[in-house]
């Protein structure tokens, strides 16, 4: 008997149709993702400007808040204030000068009330411009 004949051998073959289909998917997800950028550059004018510089320097009145909350005006040493006694200093500083700058120069473990007790004063003495003074870090 011969069983060799009835036992046929297949050629074994690849599909390529799931690969195509895998690739498909995979080119419109990178087509989706992909971010196109484009750069342009305008060309911009800008207007310039030459003015005189000012010929006088703001009047100043220079207040320091030390660490355990007490108050120098200008050169006159208060210690501990209420607004209402700073305010009184204050205007008394300004005199008859006109828009002085309050510059607060608080310390950096000042609490934060003297500060706002500075700024309140200012408010009450009916000076509105208030600025801080600040240390810039010098580069390592």
């Amino acid at each position: 008997m011969n069983f060799r004949r009835s036992l046929r051998r297949d050629e074994p073959e690849i599909n390529f149709i799931p690969l195509i289909d895998l690739l498909l998917v995979i080119l419109i997800f990178l087509m989706v993702t992909t971010t196109y950028n484009r750069y342009r550059e305008l060309a911009v004018d800008l207007p310039s400007a030459a003015g005189k510089a000012s010929p006088e320097a703001p009047v100043q009145i220079l207040v320091a808040v030390t660490a355990d909350g007490q108050y120098r005006v200008d050169s006159e040493t208060v210690g501990h204030a209420d607004p209402d006694t700073l305010a009184g200093i204050l205007t008394r500083a300004a005199g008859d000068r006109q828009n002085p700058i309050v510059v607060i120069h608080a310390d950096a473990s000042a609490s934060h009330q003297s500060v706002v007790n500075v700024m309140e004063s200012a408010r009450i003495a009916g000076l509105a411009r208030v600025s801080f003074a600040t240390k810039t870090r010098q580069p390592d």
